[in-house]
């Protein structure tokens, strides 16, 4: 058991009044809060350490860079990478899928296919759009059915030869489907397609080894995980981190360069171009410690207990339709009450102090398949209890009185 008394007591954010009522956070797909050892960890590292990393030899630098590439061995340890050069630190998962969708491109030619599937987030579906665009190959679309899962039959009719690459992610942000990312990325080894992971709404929620997995490309952001903003990864299996060409070019990612040619830098600094976000990237490593202190076993079954406490306590408001009933969920409900706009039911809930997420969730094709403008979103995360649902739920009905 964890004591979620002493988990609250370390997030000064939740300690508020928002309109005079104590703030109910539940916007936590969009981004989670932050533990103090976080924060303490940037207000350390500004006030102590600071400098640019692996540049210098004198003491500051040195420290710098230890904290930071230690960042790397955790994560490494987290995900359980094969080795720590496959972690590569970007701005967040956008960034990482942005990258692995320019540099793949030296592998697509006109008439390959990609696979995406009808519930990703635009960061996963844009640059797929855009490298189709520039090379020839053909963006295709696994459909989904009535409770928000992945027709399997469907994918296995579009995975053919021609694939070269199947995005998707683990778990939708707007669904909360867990996708059977297993069998997908086993079946797409199968004709020999590569398989990026969107793990943004994974990785919080649940224990990933992307050895197991057999995962080619995992993407995630610090963020949904009780760390800073501005910092993700990308993981990349050796072989096609190696291949690929770098995604910007720039300080820290050469190995020589003249005015006549340039050689790049080995793994992962070909990849990492610049300064990178050096204190972000070491309140991440405090986040990473928090969660192993937590353990993703508890946080996992903790959540999984709240989802279904708010399924059934939501479930006795009359009109309630629930967008997402997946046999496998992680930790957020997302629904429409009658004909009332889901904006209005956010700007009410605000009012009683409940943050909630309200719109299309940047999946917009999505929202259009299910032939609605958008959501609440209620997402949760383990500072998060039943008592808070409660009162959410009452808050739900009150503005579902005031609007209908």
């Amino acid at each position: 058991m964890i004591d979620i008394q002493n988990i609250r007591a370390q997030f000064p954010i939740l300690h508020q009044e928002i309109n005079g009522k104590p703030l109910i956070y539940f916007d936590n797909g969009a981004s989670s809060q932050k533990p103090q050892a976080v924060i303490d960890a940037l207000v350390n590292y500004y006030s102590k350490d600071h400098a640019n990393v692996h540049r210098g030899v004198h003491t500051l630098s040195q420290r710098a860079t230890d904290q930071f590439e230690d960042v790397r061995k955790k994560t490494q340890a987290f995900v359980n990478a094969k080795h720590e050069y496959e972690v590569i630190f970007t701005r967040g998962t956008t960034e990482a899928i942005n990258l692995v969708a320019s540099s793949f491109k030296i592998f697509l030619e006109e008439g390959d296919e990609v696979l995406i599937s009808a519930m990703e987030h635009h960061s996963n579906i844009v640059p797929w759009q855009m490298a189709c665009e520039e090379t020839g190959a053909i963006l295709k679309v696994i459909p989904l059915d009535e409770k928000g899962q992945i027709i399997m039959d469907r994918f296995d009719e579009l995975l053919t030869g021609k694939t070269r690459m199947v995005a998707i992610n683990h778990v939708s942000n707007t669904l909360g489907t867990i996708n059977p990312v297993e069998e997908i990325i086993a079946k797409a080894h199968k004709v020999a397609a590569a398989v990026l992971i969107d793990g943004a709404q994974s990785c919080p929620h649940m224990k990933i080894d992307v050895q197991d997995l057999d995962a080619d490309f995992y993407c995630f952001s610090s963020h949904k995980m009780y760390g800073p903003t501005g910092i993700g990864v990308l993981y990349g299996k050796e072989e096609w981190l190696n291949d690929m060409p770098p995604y910007q070019g720039g300080g820290e990612m050469i190995d020589t360069c003249t005015f006549e040619d340039t050689t790049f830098n080995e793994l992962p600094f070909k990849f990492e171009a610049g300064t990178p976000n050096i204190a972000d990237t070491i309140a991440f490593g405090a986040a990473i410690d928090w969660m192993n202190q937590i353990g993703i076993e508890n946080i996992a079954a903790w959540e999984n207990e709240l989802l279904d406490y708010a399924t059934e306590k939501l479930s006795e408001i009359e009109g309630i339709r629930f967008i997402g009933q997946a046999e496998k969920k992680a930790s957020l409900v997302s629904f429409l009450v009658g004909d009332i706009h889901p904006y209005d039911l956010g700007t009410l809930l605000d009012q009683l102090g409940v943050a909630v997420r309200t719109g299309h969730h940047c999946t917009q094709p999505l929202m259009d398949y299910y032939q609605i403008p958008g959501t609440v979103r209620a997402s949760f995360a383990v500072y998060n209890t039943k008592e808070e649902i409660d009162q959410f739920v009452a808050a739900l009905k009150r503005a579902v009185t005031m609007l209908g």
